[in-house]
């Protein structure tokens, strides 16, 4: 389930395609500007991590975090299950940002560190995948609302209002993404609501 989530078991399979153009060309070097404002802002934000000294570990939010999502946006969710997970969200996301507590520093490997950054990732996603989970009225796939399920107790689709996909644009607040929808159009495949019977 991780893979659907995070995109690590994703992104080394279609990366490549990405990057073989590339080949045999010159690398930019770290002069290049882009180079510079993503280095830049790397260890602005690493630094950032290192410079709350707070009480508690990283694994900490990570445990916090992963049982909010686990109990309101896992497999089966309720409105009130998201809304109250987009409502403890931020108030944890806040403490993870005033009381995380990072060891060492960032001249050498640091895996505290490097987890840091990962579970302020893991916030990030996990309030929107939230919204998203709010915002989408039916059930299909791996994403199942009780509210909208069959009498037989199968999921109920809504293609008419739900058929595109929900991409977010990144406005710097986690609880303020820009949703685009991208309508889906079928050609050759057609829709058909799944059955378990």
């Amino acid at each position: 389930m991780q893979g659907l989530a995070d995109g690590y078991f994703v992104l080394p399979y279609t990366i490549s395609n990405e990057l073989a153009p590339m080949l045999n060309k010159p690398i930019p070097t770290t002069d290049h500007p882009a180079f510079v404002q993503a280095e830049t802002e790397a260890r602005d934000r690493f630094n950032g991590y290192l410079n709350v000294g707070g009480t508690r570990s990283p694994d900490w939010f990570h445990r916090e975090l992963g049982k909010i999502i686990w109990d309101y946006c896992g497999m089966e969710r309720t409105q009130q299950g998201l809304e109250k997970a987009l409502s403890e969200l931020p108030a944890l996301y806040s403490e993870f940002k005033k009381d995380l507590r990072v060891t060492g520093n960032g001249e050498s490997v640091n895996q505290t560190l490097e987890k840091a950054g990962r579970v302020d990732d893991f916030f990030q996603l996990g309030m929107l995948m939230c919204r998203d989970a709010l915002d989408r009225e039916e059930s299909c796939g791996a994403h199942f609302r009780s509210e909208y399920q069959t009498a037989e107790g199968e999921a109920l689709r809504d293609d008419k209002n739900y058929c595109h996909v929900s991409a977010y644009d990144w406005t710097g607040d986690p609880m303020a993404a820009e949703l685009n929808k991208e309508k889906l159009e079928f050609e050759t495949a057609h829709l058909a609501t799944r059955s378990y019977k």
